[in-house]
């Protein structure tokens, strides 16, 4: 990491440290709210899709962090289980989603990087990135899932019946660890959802 990106991580790190008593919550916080207001899925002839609309907004510690350059991190996850009367219900898919939001300060503009896999601070992979002049456009991005192929039909049986299970959050793990242990515990950095739906066969079957 270069001594300037080093500085102004453990700099992030220490003004969360010296944020006084007043920030201080207990370690089993609740998370913050994040109000899902769409949720659908659609099957089609190369895959099943899910769609989803977020609403949040972020805490101030997060969004402070978020100024001084250091990247935050959000993880969507679905996982498709068919029903098995005589056994817990069958995993059959799973997917992720990664997202990595970090501001330049020189050029005063988001990034927003999307991928398939884990992103960290070693490299961006193999992710799309979009560029953003506001802060509010960029979470906006963030909070919409268009389309996300979640599995292939072939992994479906047409009289199948499942549970789609999905989940969202705020992803502090992916954090440089200096700056995993400066925020331990604080009710900001606990954000996350879950929602399940039903999949049932299509008319016909």
């Amino acid at each position: 990491m270069p001594d300037g990106d080093r500085r102004r991580l453990l700099a992030a790190a220490g003004a969360l440290a010296l944020a006084g008593p007043g920030a201080t919550v207990p370690a089993r916080a609740q998370s913050r709210a994040i109000d899902v207001q769409q949720l659908r899925l659609e099957r089609e002839d190369d895959g099943l899709f899910l769609s989803a609309m977020l609403r949040f907004e972020l805490p101030p510690l997060v969004e402070d962090t978020l100024r001084r350059g250091v990247p935050v991190f959000f993880v969507a996850e679905a996982e498709v289980l068919r029903d098995r009367w005589y056994w817990s219900d069958q995993v059959v898919a799973a997917s992720a989603r990664y997202l990595r939001l970090a501001y330049q300060p020189l050029v005063r503009r988001w990034r927003l990087h999307v991928s398939p896999t884990p992103i960290g601070n070693g490299g961006l992979g193999v992710s799309l990135a979009q560029n953003f002049d506001e802060l509010g456009d960029a979470m906006a991005a963030v909070q919409r899932l268009a389309r996300w192929r979640i599995a292939d039909l072939a992994q479906l049986d047409a009289d199948g019946r499942y549970t789609v299970d999905f989940r969202f959050r705020l992803d502090v793990s992916q954090l440089p660890r200096p700056f995993q242990i400066g925020i331990a515990g604080r009710a900001d950095w606990s954000m996350a959802v879950e929602r399940s739906l039903r999949l049932v066969p299509p008319e016909g079957s």
